[in-house]
């Protein structure tokens, strides 16, 4: 018999209760700094016609959580994904500024970072030169719940606090 816990008037089985309890509360698991594989040149700017200041290398930095890398491994091992990299950029909108925008890229462009696991060689990272000044310092995750599976970027040290309370949009440090 499975033990049950009271739940206001309802009664959950115990070990649903603790499920749903760990996937509402579950951290961030350890990650790995990126190796930054590629950086755009200031020619490259020009060429892109971007009002954006090159970050120095020691300041490109990106961390990917080992479930994330796991993940985009196996995307980028099917065939129809082969050599697939997470795009993600960073735009405007929602209501505190922010969102992020995720999607499969087959390559680079030349403005880009590319970022990749040190373990996890296929798991490959993009991000735009823009997107960079606002994403560095950040953890790429992937994290399964009830609703879903989704890539998420967490632990972003240039947003305020937690962003809204939608989940979606952020804000970003003045």
């Amino acid at each position: 018999m499975i033990p049950l816990l009271r739940h206001s008037s309802r009664r959950l089985p115990l070990a649903l209760s603790t499920q749903v309890r760990r996937a509402a509360t579950t951290p961030t698991p350890p990650s790995n700094p990126a190796i930054l594989r590629r950086s755009p040149t200031v020619e490259d700017i020009e060429t892109a016609e971007l009002d954006v200041e090159l970050l120095p290398q020691r300041d490109a930095q990106l961390a990917i959580t080992e479930r994330a890398a796991e993940q985009l491994g196996r995307i980028s091992s099917q065939d129809k994904h082969s050599g697939s990299a997470l795009r993600i950029s960073v735009e405007s909108g929602g209501c505190h500024g922010y969102q992020y925008k995720m999607e499969l890229a087959q390559q680079s462009a030349p403005e880009d970072y590319e970022f990749g696991h040190p373990v996890v060689t296929q798991a490959r990272v993009i991000v735009d030169a823009v997107s960079l000044t606002l994403l560095r310092g950040s953890t790429v995750d992937f994290a399964t719940e009830l609703i879903g599976s989704s890539f998420r970027v967490v632990n972003n040290p240039q947003a305020v606090g937690a962003g809204c309370g939608c989940g979606v949009s952020w804000e970003a440090k003045a």
